[in-house]
């Protein structure tokens, strides 16, 4: 599973390099060191999706974000993305944002333009702003740096000056529904200059608001600048179970961005990440004057 996953992110990353370039299940599979039939499996049981939707996705949204944020021709970023004619693209972009190109441009630029010019407060449905500084943060949605769709959210420092300072955007929900399973929660995470460390986490508490369950990448950080690639956190969600937390979290100076967040129950064979350490409960207390050695 892990081997998988490593093998997914250098594809991911191979795809991000190349958007531009013709890329064929053949030439991607034979990045992977996989059959181009056990690659497939394996890619779209990880994505949702297989490579080549995955692909047309990236293409359309890095589309969508030039639409917005360059003058470029609209057959030229149709080209570029490696669309046959301005006439495929118009199908294929129409068919996910619901516009065609020319007309996204102008409406969406207008909608941006008068979101500038009230100067809003940023808000993101469902999500708030939390952490140890989170009054040095800012998260917000951002239109010109997607991975699929229409926005992606983000945190960035705003007056970080130590690198303990962290905040999170989050979200938390009842538990029942995930009760005695196994969740993958999964999104694409990329960042810029982060010089501590970012990435996702989650956590399940009881009741008594203990905590059951917890992973938030620590020891598998997400640092510097980065592109887009998929990110996972694996849980059980016990009996007991009565709220599950989640978010991005961006600890010192930096920004992170995240799009497309999933849970999924996955099957108890696959390895939980769950970085609590529950020791072995002992019968009776030991060593209580110290005398002994380690």
């Amino acid at each position: 599973m892990y081997n998988h996953e490593i093998m997914i992110k250098k594809i991911i990353f191979y795809v991000e390099e190349n958007l531009h370039e013709p890329l064929t299940l053949e030439s991607i599979a034979s990045q992977s060191y996989f059959s181009k039939y056990h690659f497939h499996r394996i890619f779209q049981s990880s994505i949702g999706m297989t490579v080549t939707e995955y692909i047309r996705l990236r293409r359309l949204a890095n589309a969508s974000s030039d639409l917005l944020y360059t003058n470029e021709h609209i057959l030229d970023i149709a080209l570029y993305y490696r669309f046959e004619s301005q006439e495929s693209f118009t199908r294929a972009f129409k068919e996910i944002y619901k516009l065609p190109p020319g007309k996204y441009r102008k409406v969406m630029s207008d909608v941006l333009k008068s979101k500038e010019e009230t100067n809003m407060e940023l808000k993101v449905k469902g999500w708030f702003l939390s952490g140890s500084n989170p009054f040095n943060y800012e998260m917000g949605i951002d239109h010109e740096i997607v991975h699929q769709g229409k926005a992606s959210g983000y945190l960035k420092s705003k007056a970080v000056l130590d690198s303990t300072e962290f905040a999170t955007m989050m979200q938390t929900f009842k538990a029942n529904q995930f009760v005695d399973k196994r969740i993958r929660l999964s999104c694409f995470i990329c960042t810029e200059n982060v010089d501590t460390y970012a990435g996702i986490w989650m956590r399940v508490d009881d009741t008594m608001e203990d905590v059951l369950q917890f992973d938030n990448m620590s020891n598998r950080p997400i640092k510097g600048t980065t592109k887009w690639n998929h990110y996972s956190i694996i849980l059980d969600v016990p009996p007991q179970s009565a709220v599950i937390s989640f978010g991005i979290i961006l600890s010192g100076q930096g920004t992170i961005w995240a799009d497309q967040f999933i849970f999924e129950e996955v099957n108890k064979s696959i390895p939980t990440t769950n970085l609590e350490v529950h020791g072995e409960l002992l019968d009776e207390p030991v060593n209580l004057s110290f005398d002994e050695e380690i």
